[in-house]
């Protein structure tokens, strides 16, 4: 059975945003597709932190997906970075891949340490909370999108396709 790759992104949440990256991205993604039987999309999940939990971990319950990457802007950055953990209150846990080997070579990825104070670290922390406890096989990972520009897309988009082919290696 193949693998499956469950992309998720984010809407909008400040009023001067046209459009979220981390959704620009996966359309890119869909439109160019190298895996058109393997790729699932949760897009536009709400910027809420009740909603977008409950909305992927009922799309993961569902699809049972070998990989989960999830997406979010990070206006302020301009590399895509990879989180490393998701954190609340004392409690942070880290993502089991190896994010170094996962990044090796890529021209415009980084790993962060902090996925923010906001939605995307809590949902991530939630993720990674119920595949800890629920004791998946499966590999989930949370990306941060910068701001896509023509200068940086380029670049951008085949660093994450090169994300998405080495976790479906693993």
């Amino acid at each position: 059975m193949p693998q499956t790759i469950l992309l998720t992104s984010f809407a909008t949440w400040q009023p001067h945003q046209q459009s979220n990256s981390s959704d620009d991205l996966l359309e890119i993604v869909s439109y160019q597709n190298p895996y058109p039987q393997q790729l699932h999309f949760l897009r536009q999940i709400p910027v809420d932190f009740h909603i977008a939990p409950a909305q992927l971990l009922a799309k993961v319950d569902e699809l049972q997906p070998s990989i989960i990457l999830s997406c979010g802007m990070a206006e302020s950055r301009c590399l895509l970075t990879v989180e490393s953990n998701g954190k609340h209150g004392d409690e942070v846990i880290t993502t089991p891949l190896d994010l170094e080997s996962l990044i090796a070579a890529l021209r415009i990825t980084a790993i962060s340490h902090d996925a923010g104070q906001f939605v995307c670290n809590w949902l991530y922390y939630s993720l990674l909370k119920y595949h800890r406890e629920q004791q998946l096989q499966n590999h989930c990972l949370f990306v941060h999108v910068p701001v896509l520009t023509p200068q940086n897309l380029e670049l951008v988009v085949p660093d994450f396709l090169t994300i998405m082919q080495r976790l479906l290696s693993l």
